[in-house]
């Protein structure tokens, strides 16, 4: 039996990402390497996460080192040894590196004889083994045989005795949502579960779980908020050419966020047909609520938490408000999970309250302040960053007094609140001296129509107008 090393390839781990940077190794080579164990901290587009291993075996040979950018995903990074493989296994073998464009690799040429032939060769006993497709998801490639019964790999038995492989990841989320393993085809290296398949079940209506269908076509569209492999084109640098008369400048690369923002925000323009509607609300009852909570909650209450709460609470009072399109039909939200514009050193990141709605004000507070914090230093886990129902993006703290943001798809909303300032009103036919902030609403139209977002904005402006109606 020939010996074949493991590819440790780098992951996707989230569905943005095309390269990522390999921040650290928390293996090193010999070591021995557990299904489940941590063994590296991939930098994202987003924030530094841990990479699991799903095989088991001794870790052979590092290909990249820690420190590391650039690292375009499904590329190997790490050869594993399985048990009874020695060093030897590492001898001559070259990593396959990934298809172009999202395809399959194609197989290896047999190599070239220097002696010339006089007739064709005979056809050996066993032919090469295709290499399997290129899979940018969380578990690892590997160009090795299917698994055969007995052999020591990651599985789980399903209906009918069955052997059904799947990453420990997979299997824990599988186990905590019900899901039956047995139902579920995975997409990962031959046919193994992974965590990208059990997301796709639980996104699915009904949150059943259907096999997802492997195919060399483009990916189809699925229901928005799925996280997924998709293939992405991978941007070429720019080159910026210096015409005469032009000052001179510093080029400044994109990073992986920038790029990300850049093409999801082209996109949303292009693709989203926006249309805004404001109003104003006057904040002084707001501010003098505000002051007597922050007297005795532990948490320092912000008016963007007010924001938070009143957003969510509309939302539930007006549920059309929380929607997302899809080709299929509009997607009606259950559950009010609110994503927070925050603002990074070369980007923006939008960490998510979910159900909003049932917290309360010091609980929205707490949680939105240990996020930003987290977003900025990279920490936020991909749950904590990925879906959300709708968005806020908040520049009143600038001092910005007019404007409106881009819808964060698959979102069918998002909220820009201006500064809050001193403007003139009329009252009971008098003119008097408010505190006003404006929020403007940007609304995808194929889903919340002006009527719908009228509403939401009428029931937002109640909520702010009158803020003990929050704490009810």
């Amino acid at each position: 039996m020939w010996e074949m090393p493991i590819e440790i390839r780098m992951p996707a781990l989230s569905p943005t990402m095309t390269e990522g940077n390999l921040a650290r190794w928390l293996k090193k080579e010999g070591d021995e390497v557990h299904s489940g164990d941590v063994i590296a901290e991939i930098e994202t587009d987003k924030a530094t996460m841990e990479y699991e291993a799903v095989d088991e075996g001794r870790l052979g040979k590092i290909i990249v080192p820690e420190g590391a950018q650039g690292i375009k995903v499904n590329e190997p990074i790490a050869l594993l040894l399985e048990e009874g493989e020695d060093a030897g296994a590492l001898a001559g073998f070259a990593p396959v590196p990934p298809a172009a464009n999202g395809g399959p690799p194609k197989e290896a040429a047999p190599p070239v004889s220097a002696e010339p032939k006089t007739e064709p060769a005979p056809a050996p006993a066993a032919s090469p083994r295709p290499n399997p497709p290129a899979q940018a998801v969380e578990g690892m490639a590997r160009t090795d045989h299917p698994p055969l019964a007995g052999e020591g790999r990651v599985g789980a038995r399903g209906n009918g005795d069955a052997r059904v492989f799947a990453s420990p990841l997979a299997r824990r989320m599988a186990q905590h949502a019900g899901l039956d393993l047995a139902s579920i085809r995975g997409s990962g290296p031959q046919g193994r579960i992974v965590k990208a398949d059990i997301d796709q079940a639980l996104f699915q209506p009904g949150g059943a779980a259907r096999p997802a269908a492997i195919t060399a076509q483009p990916t189809p569209q699925v229901p928005v908020g799925t996280p997924t492999a998709v293939a992405v084109p991978v941007f070429a640098k720019e080159q910026v050419v210096a015409l005469a008369g032009n000052p001179p400048y510093t080029e400044k690369p994109h990073t992986a966020m920038r790029r990300v923002i850049a093409r999801r925000l082209s996109e949303s323009k292009q693709t989203v047909p926006h249309f805004y509607m404001s109003a104003d609300c006057a904040i002084d009852e707001l501010l003098k609520v505000r002051a007597t909570l922050n007297e005795k909650s532990p948490s320092r209450i912000s008016v963007n938490d007010f924001v938070i709460r009143a957003s969510a609470l509309a939302l539930r009072q007006v549920p059309a408000a929380n929607a997302s399109w899809s080709d299929d039909a509009i997607l009606l939200w259950e559950r009010v999970d609110v994503a927070v514009a925050v603002a990074l050193d070369d980007g923006l990141i939008t960490p998510i309250v979910k159900a909003a709605d049932q917290k309360g004000l010091a609980q929205i507070a707490a949680e939105t302040k240990d996020l930003a914090e987290r977003a900025r230093a990279g920490k936020l886990k991909l749950e904590e960053f990925q879906g959300g129902t709708f968005s806020i993006s908040n520049l009143g703290m600038y001092g910005i007094r007019d404007f409106a943001a881009v819808i964060n798809p698959p979102h069918g909303c998002i909220l820009a609140v201006w500064a809050g300032e001193t403007r003139p009103v009329a009252r009971d036919g008098q003119l008097a001296v408010a505190t006003v902030m404006t929020c403007t609403l940007s609304c995808d139209h194929r889903v919340v129509d002006g009527a719908v977002g009228a509403q939401f904005l009428a029931a937002f402006k109640r909520l702010v107008e009158d803020p003990p109606t929050m704490l009810l």
